[in-house]
């Protein structure tokens, strides 16, 4: 028997699981919070030490956590970005995925390199302010010295792994981690360097992309560290999510993605194109609204906007259709469909309707309807959606589990609270170990058990739930006609357009919404 150990280095802290290598049944964990910097400039919130980072490993490891473990996967935040001198050394803190102050940049890239539909087909991501080469543009702008400086590129995940193997000459990145950088092809599978240029001014060192069983090397100790991969790759690996499955974020923002044999670029910028951790891809919708509409529901019936329990009653003591009245949850603009400066509107007032448990009912089906409509741009482009698995602490409403299969049209599955992402950096650890010992094949991971859960069927509400997203679609398409494409019956039309969209919400593969985290540790695409 094997034992392997996953770590997880999240925004907030680290997070460590040591792991059976047969079974994934878990021996030992620790945690420890990332120390907090004492810095009153705003700037802090956008930046990070990355020494930090090995500070609370160090600290997560205390009292033998490690002891006896054979080999280390590394999972980490996405969206960051370390610049590195010629020696190895960071030129400034790391830019991390939550500084929304490169729109203004993503604009100039994008016209720069012939608009949204030539990044969409370059790497399967249009520039916003969080993907590490929009942040690359700004800091060349705003630091000039710094960029000149600049000569290697790493993300969190790619630093942490190179730096428990003691800084070799060889640095090492998973397809997983380069698809969130805006400079990698998930289609093509390879780095495009030329943007890299276009963002910073200069070509710079990338590391070399592994493959999903590749080890990474060795530690001076001997300990194999494995390839690693970003938080939102890890966690779906950790869920053992395959074709067929897909997740659903309840967060206050929303993010849909599934597991898929091919990138599906999207010109349109609708979809974002990632990579997962096992050579399959993982393409990425989001929506701008999820937990906030509920939020917002809560307070306008006199609730506080934390009692989601008692709005979640409310809502199932109503009717399916909440007797006529629709919810388009568009509360902070949207993002799918694309209206960046709309609002949310409640259609369908009557006499009858307006109760409190109808209000309540639609706003759980507006928002998941919403969320549906993520699922169907999906779907229109050939993903399988048997399974969604729902996540964040939303998940846990009886009304959300009560609704969600049918409004959704497949099967629901709520799993435990756990770190995915560290367990799935383990079980790709246990997958490297068994490569390198000639256990194990390149091509298959190991089999671990699956965690506790709940399933929800659809069953007799189905057609109930038709009848739900149909009310809503119709209400869509009579205030903002066409603008997902998908309700008229032109599936793939929201692909195909090259439409502006706005600034996306947070929490890409994975989104850094608090409350979402307070449920499932499991990070937005």
């Amino acid at each position: 028997m094997g034992i392997v150990a996953g770590l997880d280095s999240s925004p907030e802290g680290t997070n460590i699981v040591v792991c059976d290598a047969d079974t994934g049944a878990v021996l030992k964990q620790g945690y420890a919070p990332h120390p907090v910097s004492e810095s009153v400039d705003e700037t802090a919130a956008y930046e990070a030490d990355p020494q930090t980072w090995l500070l609370s490993l160090g600290e997560a490891a205390d009292g033998g956590v490690l002891e006896g473990v054979q080999a280390i996967g590394v999972a980490a935040q996405q969206h960051a970005v370390i610049p590195l001198d010629a020696a190895g050394a960071p030129v400034r803190h790391a830019l991390t995925g939550n500084d929304k102050r490169a729109q203004g940049a993503a604009a100039d890239l994008a016209g720069e390199l012939g608009g949204r539909a030539a990044w969409a087909e370059a790497v399967g991501a249009v520039p916003d302010a969080k993907l590490p080469v929009t942040k690359l543009r700004r800091f060349a702008a705003t630091e000039p010295d710094h960029a000149k400086r600049t000569a290697q590129l790493m993300t969190p995940h790619d630093w942490l792994v190179w730096q428990l193997l003691g800084k070799p000459a060889r640095r090492t990145t998973d397809r997983g981690s380069a698809s969130t950088t805006g400079y990698w092809s998930a289609h093509a599978g390879e780095w495009r360097r030329d943007l890299v240029e276009l963002a910073l001014g200069h070509e710079a060192g990338l590391p070399e992309v592994l493959g999903p069983a590749e080890a990474a090397g060795r530690t001076p100790e001997g300990l194999l560290i494995s390839a690693g991969t970003g938080e939102t790759m890890a966690a779906v690996f950790g869920l053992g999510l395959g074709t067929g499955d897909a997740v659903v974020t309840l967060g206050a923002s929303g993010a849909v993605y599934a597991v898929h044999d091919a990138a599906l670029p999207d010109a349109g910028g609708t979809i974002t194109a990632l990579a997962d951790a096992t050579g399959m891809h993982l393409p990425v919708v989001h929506t701008l609204n999820a937990v906030r509409a509920l939020r917002g529901a809560a307070e306008l019936l006199g609730l506080a906007p934390t009692d989601l329990e008692r709005l979640s009653e409310l809502a199932l003591n109503s009717t399916p259709g909440a007797h006529g009245l629709v919810l388009l949850p568009y509360l902070d603009g949207e993002r799918t469909p694309s209206l960046p400066q709309t609002a949310g509107s409640l259609h369908g007032l009557r006499r009858e309707s307006m109760r409190p448990e109808h209000l309540a009912r639609a706003a759980f089906e507006g928002m998941l309807c919403g969320l549906a409509d993520a699922l169907e741009v999906l779907r229109a482009r050939g993903v399988s959606v048997r399974r969604v698995f729902l996540l964040g602490a939303a998940a846990g409403l009886p009304a959300v589990q009560a609704l969600a299969p049918a409004i959704f049209q497949a099967q629901v599955v709520v799993p435990a609270s756990a770190d995915y992402a560290a367990l799935g950096a383990a079980r790709q650890a246990a997958w490297a170990l068994g490569v390198a010992e000639g256990r194990l094949g390149a091509d298959a991971p190991p089999v671990w058990e699956t965690g506790p859960h709940e399933t929800f069927e659809a069953d007799e509400e189905q057609a109930l739930g038709q009848a739900v997203r149909q009310q809503y679609a119709a209400v869509r398409e009579s205030v903002y006609p066409g603008a997902l494409g998908l309700a008229a019956g032109t599936a793939g039309a929201a692909a195909a357009g090259d439409t502006a969209g706005g600034e996306p919400g947070p929490g890409q593969p994975g989104s850094e919404d608090q409350e979402q985290r307070a449920g499932q540790e499991v990070p937005q695409s």
